[in-house]
């Protein structure tokens, strides 16, 4: 018994660090997270999808602008998660050992969190932008889907339950933004407000962030969040899908409508070729087709695609700068882009080609304030860690993931400061539910 102990605590050594009377706690309870840490991811949650930039400047928290003090350009739900961090990895009995449990378990998620605090340090010694960048971006949701691991279904059901409410009121106050035309939390950057851009920011912050967050959220609705009954569902895709209208995203949009239609359309006919069909689910769905025209016009006449469609019509020289930002790599040679060209020459050119408002491609723009060679590390960091999470999740992740893939490049996305990534990890995990693998019994040798 002594040598098949031994051997157990070789092959898992993490396992080894934590305490008896912990084990003890773990097995009796039947979950192996302390309720303060429980309830502190939940509220990690509830910050991340509620706060946004233009609220934290109404307390003096410069969030979204270049100036002001350095601690107050990392989100405050990276701070709390930081903090449920080293709570839970204090309560375990052995911080390393904590660390390298979770690691043990979310070994993609631990790869991306140490490169990106290792590009942190370069970033810093190189004097580049992005650091907070690197931590609320990259550091924020490994760290999330590492203590995950241990989390329960409770863990998950609250955080399902805190992600529906939060974007049920995001979507409302989108909505009253577009009746009213009066933001009540404007995107500000150090404290400046674009008037001339009345699109709805909700909690969400940015119109672009709205838009993509919702976006993934409704093909979620679709795919996912099996927990739901088809009611409710229903009703959640009609009021995000109006929201999704009044911020204005043409990607966002297009996107939702190309895969939610493809999807319907496939389980439409498998359904059919599965079994019967119910009479009064018929006679609903035909109803609500045939009402629909009409609800689109009472719409149309009232303006309220008026926001989408002027997008469309003039988009403030966006498909302009997805061309401009190709003209930038004649004015660099190959060592430049390998490690990385200098910042002052890439912000003249930046504004010689009428690119101030960004560069709107994560990989075109970590090539040219990174180098080629950041840049390869992250996209192998990033690969791995939504491998990750995907096998996590039900099948019907595909919808959501191919879906956010899509829209990470119709902007700067990943490659400057967002929460859009945690964000779309919660949503995946808490919509998808993650999947519970049973611990296999030994087989027993046949009896003679």
């Amino acid at each position: 018994m002594s040598a098949i102990r031994g051997a157990a605590r070789s092959a898992t050594p993490a396992a080894g660090w934590a305490s008896q009377g912990h084990a003890a706690t773990a097995r009796r309870t039947g979950n192996s997270l302390d309720w303060v840490t429980g309830y502190g991811l939940v509220a990690v949650v509830a910050l991340l999808f509620s706060i946004s930039g233009g609220m934290l400047w109404l307390v003096g928290y410069n969030y979204d602008g270049l100036t002001g003090n350095p601690a107050t350009k990392i989100h405050p739900s990276t701070y709390l998660l930081v903090l449920m961090f080293a709570w839970r990895a204090c309560t375990f009995g052995n911080p390393v050992g904590y660390t390298l449990a979770i690691a043990d378990r979310r070994p993609a998620s631990a790869l991306l969190a140490v490169m990106s605090i290792m590009l942190l340090v370069i970033v810093i010694i190189r004097q580049r932008p992005g650091m907070a960048g690197m931590i609320d971006t990259f550091v924020a949701p490994a760290l999330l889907v590492m203590m995950l691991a241990e989390a329960d279904e409770k863990i998950f059901a609250r955080m399902q339950t805190v992600v529906h409410a939060v974007m049920t009121v995001n979507a409302l106050l989108a909505l009253f933004e577009f009746a009213t035309k009066t933001l009540v939390f404007p995107y500000r950057l150090d404290g400046v407000v674009f008037m001339s851009d009345l699109r709805s920011t909700a909690l969400q912050g940015h119109p672009l962030s709205n838009a993509t967050i919702t976006a993934v959220y409704v093909l979620a609705l679709l795919s996912g969040s099996r927990s739901l009954s088809m009611p409710p569902r229903l009703g959640l895709i009609g009021l995000q899908c109006a929201a999704l209208v009044v911020f204005g995203g043409r990607s966002a949009m297009v996107t939702t409508i190309a895969l939610g239609g493809i999807y319907l359309l496939f389980s439409g006919v498998a359904y059919l070729r599965r079994g019967r069909i119910s009479l009064p689910g018929a006679a609903l769905a035909v109803m609500l087709a045939s009402l629909l025209p009409l609800v689109l016009a009472m719409l149309f006449s009232y303006g309220f695609f008026d926001a989408l469609l002027e997008r469309f019509v003039s988009d403030s020289g966006s498909a302009n700068a997805r061309v401009e930002m190709f003209e930038l790599f004649k004015h660099f040679e190959l060592r430049d882009l390998i490690i990385g060209p200098d910042i002052d020459l890439i912000e003249n050119l930046r504004r010689i080609n009428g690119l101030e408002q960004g560069i709107e491609n994560p990989i075109i723009r970590l090539l040219l304030y990174q180098g080629a060679f950041f840049t390869l590390l992250l996209f192998l960091g990033f690969a791995l860690f939504m491998h990750e999470v995907a096998r996590r999740c039900h099948p019907g992740i595909w919808l959501t993931m191919l879906g956010w893939l899509i829209l990470l490049n119709t902007s700067e996305s990943l490659a400057s400061k967002t929460t859009l990534m945690t964000k779309f990890v919660v949503i995946a995990l808490a919509l998808y539910r993650p999947v519970r693998v049973g611990v296999r019994r030994p087989a027993q040798a046949p009896r003679a």
